[in-house]
């Protein structure tokens, strides 16, 4: 009996603990930061690196500005490289970066060239971005239209 009721006491102080972990996990504040952009792009090329058009392999390049009412508010760049193809729809693997006042913000995903929005998961950052996780979508890419929509969790 003595046994059973040690085991008992065992399992009760482990729920115990365990719930209060997560009591104490659920009172850390979540905050959530909109930033919409319009994207400039300023630089771009690109690199045929395989056989003579598309091919695994290849990949674009790019940098530009990132705009907020009307004036400059950060910088990036990254590349999406061809990872697949699917006749002539290739897929591509793509890694960015978005340097804004308070620190960076990194993204990835795949992209199917031409689709239209693409969702990006941001994957980190720097200073006030350290934690950041959470998505960023871009519509009209590579167009004078281009725009993005950051929702930050941090």
């Amino acid at each position: 009996m003595r046994n059973k009721m040690t085991k008992f006491a065992a399992v009760s102080a482990v729920l115990v603990a365990v719930g209060g972990c997560g009591t104490a996990a659920a009172a850390i504040e979540t905050r959530v930061e909109i930033i919409d952009l319009k994207v400039e792009n300023t630089q771009y090329a690109a690199l045929d690196l395989g056989h003579p058009g598309t091919s695994l392999g290849d990949q674009d390049v790019f940098s530009g500005n990132a705009i907020k009412d009307g004036r400059k508010a950060g910088q990036g760049g990254g590349s999406c490289q061809v990872m697949h193809l699917d006749g002539d729809k290739p897929t591509l693997q793509c890694v960015l970066t978005m340097e804004l006042e308070r620190g960076s913000v990194t993204m990835q995903s795949l992209w199917t060239r031409g689709e239209n929005p693409l969702d990006m998961a941001i994957t980190g950052g720097t200073g006030a971005y350290r934690t950041a996780r959470g998505t960023v979508r871009f519509w009209d890419i590579a167009t004078p239209d281009e725009r993005a929509r950051a929702e930050i969790i941090r």
